[in-house]
């Protein structure tokens, strides 16, 4: 739990606001922000956008980036991100997609995230692939505790990209 804390003394430290955007984990990354004391000073919002037509109604998340990337894609986790910025009042966003059982179009345990920062009206989105093993429960918790503990690491690259965009 001492790794969830820290994640909210970093988000605190920076000012920041975070929204999630979680699918196969259903809102567990939300869930390990609420067990800490202090969370609602840091977490605006959780979005579970599970099935297509919700990643689509609530974070705009285009229905032909799903059928083009499918649905565990880090081009949807960049839509998802984004989406759930525009939706929320948070300035940082973090987004989970994949898959946590084998079936027979995706391999278990593949993750897609994108982190999203808002500044101004400027956005800027990073994302990437992990994989983890295991069974379903243990392959989402250690998918939600990992998109977690990226967030310094993921929001220092947003930063980099925001100066990048800036730059004369």
């Amino acid at each position: 739990m001492q790794e969830i804390e820290q994640v909210v003394a970093f988000l605190k430290r920076e000012a920041l606001s975070l929204t999630t955007a979680e699918s196969c984990t259903c809102g567990l990354m939300a869930s390990l922000l609420g067990d800490i004391p202090g969370c609602g000073q840091v977490l605006d919002s959780g979005f579970v956008v599970y099935s297509p037509k919700a990643k689509n109604r609530l974070l705009r998340v285009e229905f032909e980036t799903i059928e083009q990337f499918g649905l565990t894609s880090e081009e949807v986790a960049r839509e998802m991100a984004i989406g759930a910025l525009n939706a929320s009042g948070a300035t940082l966003a973090v987004a989970i997609t994949g898959v946590a059982d084998d079936d027979q179009e995706d391999e278990g345990g593949t993750q897609c995230y994108a982190y999203a920062l808002m500044q101004g009206e400027r956005q800027v989105v990073v994302s990437e692939t992990v994989q983890f093993d295991g069974d379903r429960v243990a392959i989402r918790k250690q998918a939600a505790r990992h998109g977690l503990a990226q967030l310094a690491q993921k929001y220092a690259l947003l930063l980099e990209k925001l100066s990048a965009i800036d730059a004369p």
